[in-house]
């Protein structure tokens, strides 16, 4: 569990200890998030959940059935595409990589704007790196320099540019602040994928990769508010959600090891659980019921059930299941006492939340396997209308029914396109908007 503990009440000391630290005393308690009907603001939606509850996108699509417009995109990226009202945000990088090689000299990142409507970009900003960033080769390559989602809170939407910094516009375009954040980098050199959550007045950044810390910036000015740093953190790819239980509110993470429960005033940790799922950690949390479920690791691979809350070391009771039925880089969706997934090595998995059992793993056919570590999925799983939605990195979108027996309502392929799709797709209402390492797609419902 690793040693010199964090001290819960001490001021914020330098990284080399371990565990979240205190931070600067925090400001108001964070609001609940916005738009949470049509609304898609975030990683996984406002909640980070992944369910849509008023969503009912289509079941079925290809280039030509459901297909309401596509928009070329400026470069690729594993980011998602966030809605708000007529606006969909998306996040790209160019410069580097296919047809321009590893040289970064010319990386650029770009936000776009596009109305939701019609497909047509309303705007694009483009930003060029700052260096030193991390080479684009191994592992990088298969993700890229835009793999951090944007957020936005209905007025400002926000960008995380890994050694570039955080970044605030407004709905027409604006730059409105720019923070730095760190510009180290983790020992594997894999660049950042954290994606931002809007907390109230706040920005929160887990930057893991660029200075083992956790941020939170004020979202109208970008004032660092509180930081939280922690050599722990390196290799933690995740994003923080919002937790309720015992009467409090926590920001929850999961890092190599443990699950972190943070107070969202101060950055102070308020409680820890070991998890055993060491190396490093992609999936987010998925929270429900006071339980938090965590995936990842390598080499342990695994998934984890812990009851959260409480105060301090609360391994010895927290622990509520362990399996090795879990997925390394998609975050499952929970859902009616079931936890579902499409795992990195191509199964539909279900997994009683309860107790972690087995409900079924069933292979998605025509999942090809590609990149380096042969791994057909990286985007994770969102829900509607008793539906899942996976969409694999080369073998188009599988979609399955949300019930105790595995059944598959449709696979999805758009046959003009052959670029991978790394980003998790979005849902707002009766439209689908994915990401492919070209194309915005918004599929909508008849």
């Amino acid at each position: 569990m690793g040693e010199g503990r964090y001290g819960m009440m001490k001021p914020c000391v330098p990284k080399k200890s371990v565990r979240v630290l205190a931070g600067v005393t925090g400001m108001v308690l964070g609001l609940p998030l916005m738009g949470m009907g049509a609304e898609w603001s975030r990683f996984r939606g406002a909640d980070g959940s992944g369910v849509a509850a008023d969503g009912d996108p289509p079941v079925t699509w290809s280039d030509r059935e459901n297909l309401k417009w596509k928009t070329v995109l400026p470069g690729p990226g594993s980011s998602s595409p966030i809605v708000w009202g007529e606006r969909v945000f998306v996040t790209c990088f160019s410069g580097v990589g296919e047809g321009s090689g590893s040289d970064l000299a010319g990386l650029k990142r770009h936000l776009v704007c596009v109305d939701r409507g019609t497909g047509k970009v309303k705007w694009e900003r483009a930003v060029a790196a700052e260096m030193p960033e991390d080479p684009y080769s191994g592992y990088l390559t298969e993700h890229g320099y835009a793999s951090s989602t944007p957020a936005t809170d209905g007025e400002r939407v926000y960008v995380f540019y890994g050694k570039t910094g955080v970044l605030a516009y407004d709905f027409e375009g604006k730059e409105l602040w720019r923070v730095n954040v760190g510009k180290e980098s983790g020992n594997r050199r894999w660049g950042s994928a954290a994606s931002l959550m809007v907390d109230g007045d706040r920005v929160i950044v887990n930057a893991s990769e660029e200075s083992r810390s956790i941020r939170a910036l004020d979202k109208k000015t970008g004032r660092e508010v509180w930081k939280a740093e922690a050599e722990t953190l390196e290799l933690c790819y995740g994003t923080p959600v919002s937790f309720e239980a015992e009467g409090r509110r926590d920001l929850v993470l999961a890092v190599p090891g443990e699950i972190w429960g943070m107070n969202p005033e101060t950055g102070k940790l308020r409680w820890f659980a070991g998890t055993g799922l060491s190396g490093n950690i992609s999936p987010s949390l998925v929270t429900g019921g006071g339980v938090l479920y965590a995936n990842g690791g390598f080499p342990g691979l695994g998934a984890v059930a812990v009851r959260g809350g409480g105060k301090g070391d609360m391994t010895a009771k927290a622990l509520v299941w362990e399996s090795k039925n879990a997925s390394y880089v998609p975050s499952p969706v929970l859902l009616g006492g079931r936890l579902y997934a499409a795992s990195d090595a191509g199964f539909a998995v279900c997994l009683d939340a309860a107790d972690g059992r087995l409900i079924f793993r069933e292979r998605l056919p025509g999942a090809a396997s590609t990149g380096r570590g042969g791994k057909p999925f990286y985007a994770s799983a969102v829900s509607a209308k008793g539906r899942i939605y996976a969409v694999s990195r080369l073998g188009g979108t599988f979609v399955f029914a949300a019930e105790p027996e595995f059944k598959l309502l449709a696979h999805n392929r758009i046959e003009s396109d052959a670029s991978q799709c790394n980003g998790t797709p979005a849902i707002a209402g009766k439209q689908l908007l994915m990401r492919s390492d070209t194309t915005l797609y918004c599929f909508e419902a008849p």
